[in-house]
């Protein structure tokens, strides 16, 4: 996983920032610095990573030697896998989950992007699956890892997410929400994004989790937070097989 430092990005970017220009929205960086960015990423994984359109849903791409080539766009999906050695499934975020997989005899590799929403709509579950699949193995196989995101003490939230993950927000679950009004007394909850998701991978199988300590909000110096700073850069997590 990147941090902010290691590129050549001038503010409000700098200055490992790795989002693709070419993707929708504003905030664009300068093209060049995000290519010497995303070089210096590239060479640091030792593959070539394909960046992902992300939309917050849970869609899975099956990565090729195709989706390298210089014309090809970028997948709208949220989460990728690939058995091809040499292919980086990576994921953008600045405050999402990043979750990185792979099965224990090498055989395929996967990286999702778990904001809250894509998280509830079981981006995990189709991860899993995807690479299940490929590799020929059980989820007990896979290892996982959780990348930085904004933490439990800052990710204030709803009830809306509360109930995205069936909870009942009149109910308490000290390990996932923590209920925290505002000073007007408007309800609100401290949400614990990385154990939301260790219970989705627990429940599909996964035994093998660790990572999901790093706050992105919480070391502006380290970490991209887009919830801390609106207008900022994008950190990469990624996964490859050795070619």
């Amino acid at each position: 996983m990147s941090t902010r430092a290691g590129g050549v990005s001038a503010a409000p970017f700098e200055t490992l920032n790795l989002r693709p220009p070419g993707l929708r929205g504003d905030a664009v960086d300068e093209p060049g610095a995000v290519r010497e960015n995303q070089r210096r990423f590239a060479a640091a994984l030792g593959a070539r990573p394909v960046w992902l359109d992300q939309v917050h849903g849970a869609d899975v791409v099956r990565l090729t030697p195709d989706h390298l080539a210089p014309d090809a766009p970028f997948p709208r999906a949220d989460a990728s896998v690939t058995t091809e050695p040499g292919i980086g499934c990576a994921v953008l975020v600045a405050d999402c989950l990043p979750v990185l997989l792979c099965d224990r005899g090498g055989r395929a590799v996967g990286a999702a992007h778990a904001g809250w929403r894509g998280l509830a709509g079981g981006v995990i579950e189709h991860t899993l699956g995807a690479l299940c699949d490929a590799a020929g193995c059980a989820p007990a196989d896979v290892v996982a890892w959780l990348g930085a995101c904004i933490g439990p003490r800052q990710f204030e939230v709803g009830a809306d997410v509360l109930e995205a993950f069936g909870a009942d927000p009149a109910g308490a679950y000290p390990a996932r929400f923590v209920y925290r009004p505002r000073d007007d007394g408007s309800p609100r909850w401290l949400a614990n994004l990385p154990q939301l998701a260790r219970d989705r991978l627990r429940a599909a199988g996964v035994g093998a989790i660790s990572g999901g300590t790093w706050c992105t909000v919480e070391a502006p110096s380290r970490f991209f937070s887009f919830r801390r700073d609106r207008v900022t850069g994008r950190l990469a997590a990624a996964i490859a097989l050795r070619a």
